[in-house]
């Protein structure tokens, strides 16, 4: 099978082939569109003063509201008022808390009966970004993903043609589950110790960086497989995702550079997914490693795996539960149907919160006219950055929402795979994704993650104490900017964590 671009013309054709599924074309762009577009999006050369629009990293969708903890929690700003009704719903929905079944809540009931979280907010709480727990802390908006090797030649065909990204684990399913309903064990617990190491920068300055190491402790349903491998995940930030997905995949796939042609030591190469609403293998855009293809199937598979309810697209109502290991789970009570024509979470129910998802408003920019801001900025470029940091797309104008629709956005993000060297990997595959590659993480908002979360904790797995140690622990492709980063004096570092921090 092959990967790479070349799947977004023929080899995703044949993937559609082996899947019966059909392939839906993408209209061209006019040309004089085009060429507007590659226009404004063009990377600036002049850092003397702000680029047009950059206060609205969202395009019209973008919030002015104040810059506090509910700054994620906004809708769209160009929305329509009757969408807005649609919005609150999904909110309410997105901060029930679920309870099991049966239940006189009939609306709410059906959580687990294994789950790691009550509700979405639990683990996006204020719609922001999750953290490791501190020491004696229950986890509750990180927890670790499990699969396998293939054991079969069904495995690998499945993975071959994206059927499913992982396999996984026979005992325990694709997560580890460490909360579960009355009568159940949970599956076990998430085990963190860190190891510290010092880095010293050119200019002298020592920063300590730690380095975590995962176990699965106080296993309740045997052993898991010999061969299992562990990856940690802290919830991300939920804003700007129906803009993200409004980016035309062609636009994503001309950044691609998989055999690195161009010499610039940046391969950035697409993740692919089948697409459950759609019946098509589409381009990865959510998750760390671009293993969802959509907002809607990204938000089901939170349902399913996270709080062990199903919905339209994934209709079973055990959640992870696997057969043979925790064959009580799959026999315990549930708030649907058990044809599975109701689901636990309707069809409506599910319908607002993927509107809410995609309808979080990305705040606005800060201090953009600041001098060092703008310093920090021509640094940022200048570092090597946004050769996986793309700071601008120009989305669709067919988006799903009519809020996204045509609009110019800074993601600062190419939304790749790109190998991040042995520092960050977590060496498990997913999907087109090895063990040491990850998406390229949005930058937008990441200014206001203390103002929202109420830490500035980073990466996949939150090791990252500030935007300063998340870049030392870039590696791989990413190496070079890195380097180039730690051997600033102190001025230009301060300038280039001010920009950063303005995103």
């Amino acid at each position: 099978m092959m990967r790479g671009p070349a799947l977004a013309g023929g080899a995703i054709a044949v993937c559609a082939v082996l899947l019966g599924a059909a392939v839906t074309p993408v209209a061209a762009r006019d040309a004089g569109v085009a060429a507007r577009v590659a226009r404004v999006t063009a990377p600036t050369t002049d850092f003397s003063v702000p680029e047009p629009f950059e206060t609205r990293p969202g395009g019209a969708a973008t919030s002015f509201k104040h810059p506090n903890r509910d700054a994620f929690s906004q809708p769209s700003a160009n929305m329509p008022f009757e969408r807005q009704l649609d919005f609150r719903v999904g909110n309410g929905i997105f901060k029930k808390i679920w309870v099991s079944s049966p239940s006189s809540t009939q609306s709410s009931d059906g959580l687990g009966p294994l789950f790691n979280a009550r509700s979405c907010q639990r683990c996006h709480l204020k719609d922001g970004r999750g953290h490791p727990p501190a020491a004696g802390e229950t986890p509750v908006s990180m927890f670790l993903r499990l699969s396998i090797p293939p054991q079969t030649e069904d495995d690998r065909t499945a993975l071959a043609t994206y059927l499913a990204s992982v396999i996984p684990d026979p005992a325990y399913g694709g997560q580890l589950q460490n909360f579960s309903i009355q009568g159940h064990d949970a599956e076990g617990d998430m085990k963190i110790t860190y190891e510290e190491e010092t880095v010293t920068l050119g200019d002298g300055t020592e920063v300590e960086l730690r380095r975590p190491v995962y176990e699965a402790d106080n296993l309740k349903y045997g052993p898991m497989h010999p061969d299992v491998m562990l990856s940690p995940r802290v919830a991300s930030p939920m804003i700007g995702l129906g803009l993200l997905e409004a980016i035309r995949a062609e636009d994503i796939l001309a950044g691609a550079d998989p055999e690195d042609k161009d010499g610039d030591g940046i391969s950035g190469r697409p993740n692919w997914a089948f697409n459950h609403e759609t019946g098509e293998v589409e381009l990865g855009r959510f998750g760390w490693k671009a293993g969802e293809p959509s907002v809607a199937q990204q938000s089901a598979a939170a349902f399913h795996g996270d709080i062990g309810i199903s919905t339209p697209l994934f209709r079973t109502h055990y959640g992870d539960c696997r057969e043979g290991a925790q064959d009580s789970c799959r026999d315990a009570p549930h708030g649907g149907t058990r044809d599975g024509t109701v689901t636990e979470a309707t069809d409506d129910m599910f319908e607002r919160v993927v509107f809410y998802s995609r309808n979080l408003a990305v705040p606005a920019r800060r201090d953009v006219d600041d001098p060092q801001v703008l310093a920090g900025k021509k640094l940022f470029y200048e570092s090597g950055c946004i050769s996986c940091h793309t700071p601008k797309f120009v989305t669709r104008r067919d988006a799903i929402g009519e809020e996204q629709s045509f609009q110019l956005i800074w993601p600062y993000s190419d939304m790749l795979l790109h190998d991040m060297g042995p520092g960050l990997a977590d060496n498990r595959p997913e999907g087109a994704a090895s063990g040491q590659e990850w998406r390229t993480q949005p930058l937008w908002g990441i200014g206001l993650t203390e103002a929202v979360s109420g830490h500035t904790l980073l990466l996949h797995d939150g090791r990252a104490r500030n935007v300063l140690e998340a870049i030392l622990w870039h590696g791989g492709e990413a190496q070079a900017a890195r380097d180039n980063v730690a051997a600033m004096p102190a001025e230009d570092r301060e300038a280039l964590l001010a920009f950063i921090n303005s995103l």
